[in-house]
This record gives structure tokens, C-alpha cells and sequence, in this order.
């Protein structure tokens, strides 16, 4: 038996570039016979599913926590509180998140406080000023601080986790998984036209 199968991971997600980010690392994992289980909040909800069309994925769980004319407080309520529902029901020993959306930030808090390992994808990005860009750099700040291991897409991106004291052995540098997303997708197009 493939002892990937008995580790269960989670991967958490709410928008397009998430998708994109993340479809690779999710067919990856998936390919090696990981037990893996996509969440989508759906924090945008139209422009995610046709995401994931684009890459075959479709999720396990879809909490669709979008509403008409909600404040960031309503829509970090009703994430937080679903995810954390869902991490109770299914008890993963992993959660991936990607970059610093609401949703990255709040599958992260809900695992650090279910005591969950969490990988963060794109960490270490920075701009210096927590408001700017609004509220992510300061998601992407808390995500790193509580992650257990940080891949980060550049070497510049690993040095700004390093300054922050992260420990360097908490820190891997991949690459940037866009360009992992771009082989995909032309796959998938030459398997269209090839029929």
C-alpha cells in the first residue's frame, strides 16, 4: 500500500489565481497517491469555476460563502467558520493555501488553531506597507509566521522570510507555480486539438 494515501491533505482555496497556482500542485499531488481534498470557498465565485473547468479539477467541497454586498468582517466570519467546521469533520494532517487572499489567510488560522501543518505557496512576497495591497500584505505576513513550510517562488522572496525570522529550514525555494500552471494548460490544449 502507497503510505501517501494515508496522509490526508487540504488544499484550501477561494479565487482564480489560487486555482491557477494551485491546479498543479493539486495534480501533482494526485498523481503520487496523496489523499487529497480540494476546499473552495468560493470567495469569487464565477471567475473560479471557470478555472477550475479549465484544468479538469473539480472540488470536494464548496462552501460558496460569497453574499451580495458583504463587508471583509461578514465574509472572514463566514469563511473562518466553515473551514473550521470542515478541518473538524475531516482532520487533515496538511493544508496547502496559496499567496495572501482572505481565504489563504483564514484555512491558515484555522489549521495553526486546530494544530494542522500548513504549507504556504508564494510565500515571502513583499511591498513593506501592511496597506498596501489591502488586506493581503498583511495575510501574507501571518500566513509565513505560522506555516510550516514556506515555498517561495524566488530567491528574493526566501530572503524576505529570512529577515523576518523564519527559519531557513522552514523555507524552500520552487519557483513560481504560474509557469508549472502554463505547461499544463498547453497540454491540455494539444490533447484538444490532437482529439
Amino acid at each position: 500500500m502507497n503510505s501517501h494515501k494515508k496522509i490526508k491533505i487540504i488544499v484550501c482555496l477561494g479565487t482564480r489565481p489560487e486555482v491557477i497556482k494551485l491546479a498543479p500542485v493539486i495534480m501533482e499531488l494526485r498523481r503520487r497517491k496523496f489523499n487529497v481534498v480540494v476546499l473552495s470557498t468560493g470567495q469569487h465565485r464565477e471567475m473560479l469555476m471557470q478555472a477550475f473547468k479549465i484544468f479538469g479539477i473539480v472540488p470536494d467541497i464548496n462552501l460558496s460563502v460569497m453574499k451580495r454586498n458583504q463587508t471583509l468582517s461578514s465574509l472572514t466570519s463566514r469563511i473562518i467558520s466553515t473551514i473550521d467546521r470542515e478541518f473538524s469533520r475531516i482532520k487533515p494532517d496538511w493544508v496547502i493555501i496559496q499567496g495572501d487572499t482572505t481565504t489563504a489567510f483564514l484555512a491558515g488560522l484555522s489549521a495553526f488553531y486546530h494544530k494542522i501543518r500548513i504549507a504556504h505557496v508564494e510565500a515571502g512576497l513583499r511591498t513593506g506597507n501592511i496597506y498596501s495591497p489591502w488586506p493581503e500584505e498583511l495575510n501574507r505576513r501571518l500566513i509565513s509566521s505560522m506555516a510550516e513550510i514556506n515555498f517561495s517562488p524566488t530567491i528574493r522572496a526566501r530572503d524576505n522570510l529570512i529577515k523576518e525570522n523564519v527559519s531557513f529550514k522552514k523555507i524552500a525555494v520552487t519557483g513560481n507555480t504560474s509557469i508549472d500552471a502554463l505547461f499544463l494548460l498547453k497540454d491540455c490544449l494539444i490533447k484538444k486539438i490532437l482529439g
